[in-house]
């Protein structure tokens, strides 16, 4: 799925809520903590970690491009 950015960055756990991966903040940072989140094909665990247009996020089967925000 591709996400478009409303401002410069998301905090990782916040864009697993938003997008649905997730269905709350607690269970998106489990998975965080759990090593399941992929950025960029390494693995996050930086809760609040800054993702930006141009990355990539997997969880699972689950994928998020990340695109900047129209101006």
């Amino acid at each position: 799925m591709k996400f478009e950015l409303e401002d410069d960055f998301i905090e990782l756990f916040k864009l697993l809520k938003v997008t649905g991966v997730a269905e709350s903040g607690a269970q998106a940072k489990m998975l965080i903590e759990e090593e399941h989140v992929k950025r960029n094909g390494e693995v996050e665990t930086r809760k609040r970690a800054k993702i930006v247009a141009g990355e990539i996020i997997s969880i699972n089967d689950e994928i998020i491009e990340m695109e900047a925000p129209q101006k």
